[in-house]
This record gives structure tokens, C-alpha cells and sequence, in this order.
């Protein structure tokens, strides 16, 4: 089992307090073996299995407790002393009024750890918010990275068939099993079919599965452009759906709520503010993307675009488009205070492709550093910009 020690090293300084734990990631990226590494590691600890109370929902053998009433008596029936307790609830989202359980356990006893997980971005924030009033902190868990990946399948990470099968499969644990292209393609299409049936369809009351798929279809063959409702409505409608800019707001906040892509803001580098308008999205795993698209150009610059955004939001970055006066930077990350610009190209041999590239950090005066990641094994550094390889960015820890 692959030890994921970079979710560990977040989480291990809240084990024993009292904010409830959230996980939240897509269906299949891998929050319940987290669960269970954490537990392992409370065990270690010497903890009693009679003080870790662990229950996932989609197990059958929980299924009553789905009434939170239930679930709240089963609870506070094991607590029998005075001594901490660890309170592991997986896939919460299936319990109706599942907030009011834990903010009940969390301010009624208080020996209690309380970690949760969830595949419904909408579920672990807003309702949550709202109920437990900040007592609580959440952790982003994403596909495998693809140091993860390396580590997972213990191949070379240079080796650039393994590269682009990670780019083209994606880093949903599971599909590791597989080395069969068509058995890969099952598992994703009933990942996939799961994430509508159950977290749109079910969850967000949405129906017309053949609408979402569309939308989502054309966003996965745009990814990385700017997003323009007009362009998918006349897209829609030369495919005989005919709906209202509202409805399309719908369907794209829920295909963000069931975590499938994510939207990112552009932020005005001069302005220094954060934009609403000509956002772009992405998607949370290459894998499902890949049996989405309509691209036959796979081995394109806006794949590793989408990678390096997946990278970048692992090692813990906020990431935004950068706006300049002329133009635009493909990537702002920041954390601890400190921005990096971010281009992302997919190889600079021609004079032509370096000129574009360097070019787009024209007018940046600061002097946070400047990146340009490229699948190339020459660097063309120059002027004070990195041109960093991007096998190399992808396995090291920070760059």
C-alpha cells in the first residue's frame, strides 16, 4: 500500500484535536486508505482499537445508521470513559443531516477526534459551515501525483511511456491494477458513472445525464481555454439542446460540486485583485478525462498545462491565471505570501515557441521568480527565467 505522507504530514498535527477532520476528493482518489493509514499510525501509537470507532457508508453492514439519529446513538453508546476517542465517518455524504451528528458529538463529548470524508464539495463546505461555525479544517485530497504514481508502480519516472501513460490515464489509484487499455477504460467509465449516479443524479437532483455529459464534454475538449457561456450554448444548441444560460450555470456548478473539474479565477497582476470574468477550467483527473474527450491531439501542451495545475494545487499552492497589461501568464502559484509565475509549453526547440514564451512575462516587474516548464532535456534559460523540465518539477518536492 502506498504510504500517501504527504496528506500524512498535513494531518498528523490535528489528530488529537477537537476541529473536525474533513477529506474531500473525488470518488476512487484514495480518502478511505488515508483513513485507514491514519488509524494504522493511531495504533501504533498504542491506541485501543476500542477507542477508534470506524464506520464507511457505503458499507452495507451501515446501513441503518444512515438515519442520523441512529447513527448519533451508535455513536455515544461506545464512548464509555473518559479518554479520547477517534470518530472515522467515510463517504458522510450518504447520511441525511449528517452535520447535525457531528456538530452534536463534537460539542456535546469532548474526548472526541472526529475525522470525515466525502466526495460532494458542496456537502463538506457549505452545510458544514454553516452548522459546526468554523470548528473545523479541511484537507484536499487529489488523484496520485506522479511521484506518487512512481512510487506506486515502482517504474522510472523518465522513462517518457510511463510519463504519458500517467498523462493519459490519469492517477486514480485503482486504474494502477489494470495494464489493459480496455480494462482501464471500464474501471474509469464506472468511476465515472458513479460520480453522476450518485453525486449529481441522486445528490444535486440533476436528470438529464445526457445534458451533464455534453457540458462536460465540451468543457474536457476546451480545457485551458477561456470559458465562454455563449460558445457552449451555441455549441448545445448545433447538437439540438436548446437550454437557458441559468440551466448551464446549473450544470457547470454541479459538475464542480461532484468535483470532476475545477474552475480557476484569473488574478490581475497589476491590479493585484482577483477576477470573476474569463475563468478557465480543469480537470481533477486525466484518466476520466480521457474517456470524456473528443481531442485526437492527446500529446498536447494543454495536457501537461492541466498537469502542472494538478502538481501545483498537490504541493499545497493556490493557483490563479495571471492577467498582465498585454496579455496573459499561464499559472500564478502562491503560498506563504510568495507568488511564481508559471508558463507551460510543451517543448521550446523553435526560436519562434521561445520568443512566445518569454515573452509572456513582459511587464512583470516584481521579482518573484519565473518558471517555464517544458518536456525538454536542454535548458533555455535565460534573463532570469527557469526553464525547468517538467519530469523534474513533477518528482521533487518543491521547485
Amino acid at each position: 500500500m502506498l504510504v500517501r505522507e504527504n496528506y500524512l504530514r498535513q494531518i498528523r498535527g490535528f489528530y488529537n484535536s477537537d476541529l473536525v477532520k474533513i477529506l474531500v476528493g473525488i470518488r476512487r482518489c484514495g480518502k478511505s486508505v488515508i483513513l485507514e493509514q491514519i488509524i494504522d499510525e493511531l495504533k501504533q501509537k498504542k491506541i485501543k482499537s476500542d477507542h477508534i470507532i470506524n464506520i464507511n457508508f457505503e458499507f452495507v453492514e451501515y446501513e441503518d445508521l444512515k438515519d442520523y439519529k441512529k447513527l448519533n446513538s451508535y455513536v455515544k453508546e461506545k464512548i464509555i470513559d473518559d479518554k479520547l476517542y477517534y470518530i472515522f465517518f467515510d463517504e458522510i455524504q450518504n447520511v441525511d443531516n449528517f452535520e447535525v451528528v457531528v456538530n452534536s458529538l463534537r460539542a456535546s463529548l469532548k474526548n472526541v477526534s472526529i475525522f470525515i470524508t466525502g466526495s460532494n464539495s458542496k456537502l463538506l463546505s457549505e452545510e458544514l459551515s454553516t452548522v459546526l461555525s468554523g470548528r473545523y479544517v479541511i484537507f484536499n485530497i487529489y488523484p496520485l501525483s506522479y511521484s506518487e504514481y512512481i512510487e506506486l508502480t515502482n517504474k522510472d519516472a523518465y522513462d517518457i511511456k510511463v510519463f504519458w501513460d500517467y498523462a493519459k490515464w490519469g492517477g486514480l489509484p485503482n486504474r494502477c491494477e489494470f495494464n489493459d487499455e480496455n480494462n482501464i477504460k471500464n474501471y474509469l467509465h464506472g468511476v465515472f458513472d458513479s460520480i453522476i449516479l450518485r453525486d449529481v443524479v441522486i445528490r444535486l437532483g440533476l436528470k438529464d445525464t445526457t445534458l451533464f455529459n455534453m457540458i462536460l464534454q465540451y468543457l474536457i475538449d476546451t480545457t485551458g481555454r477561456e470559458f465562454s457561456a455563449d460558445n457552449i450554448l451555441k455549441h448545445l444548441e448545433r447538437e439540438y439542446k436548446k437550454i437557458s444560460t441559468e440551466t448551464l450555470y446549473t450544470y457547470l456548478d454541479a459538475l464542480c460540486k461532484s468535483l470532476l473539474i475545477k474552475k480557476v479565477y484569473r488574478y490581475d497582476i497589476h491590479g493585484k485583485a482577483v477576477l470573476k470574468t474569463l475563468n478557465k477550467y480543469y480537470v481533477t483527473d486525466l484518466g476520466i478525462a480521457q474517456i470524456k474527450n473528443n481531442n485526437s491531439n492527446f500529446e498536447d501542451y494543454i495536457i501537461l498545462e492541466n498537469i502542472v495545475y494538478n502538481e501545483l494545487l498537490y504541493k499545497g499552492y493556490v493557483v490563479y491565471i495571471g492577467k498582465t497589461k498585454t496579455g496573459e501568464v499561464d499559472f500564478i502559484a502562491q503560498k506563504d505570501g510568495q507568488n511564481k509565475y508559471i508558463q507551460v509549453t510543451y517543448e521550446m526547440k523553435n526560436e519562434g515557441t521561445r520568443e512566445r514564451e518569454f515573452n509572456a512575462f513582459n511587464g512583470i516587474n516584481d521579482s518573484y521568480p519565473k518558471y517555464i516548464i517544458s518536456l525538454d532535456d536542454k535548458d533555455y534559460s535565460k534573463d532570469g527565467v527557469i526553464n525547468l523540465n517538467l519530469i523534474d518539477f513533477l518528482t521533487k518536492d518543491e521547485f
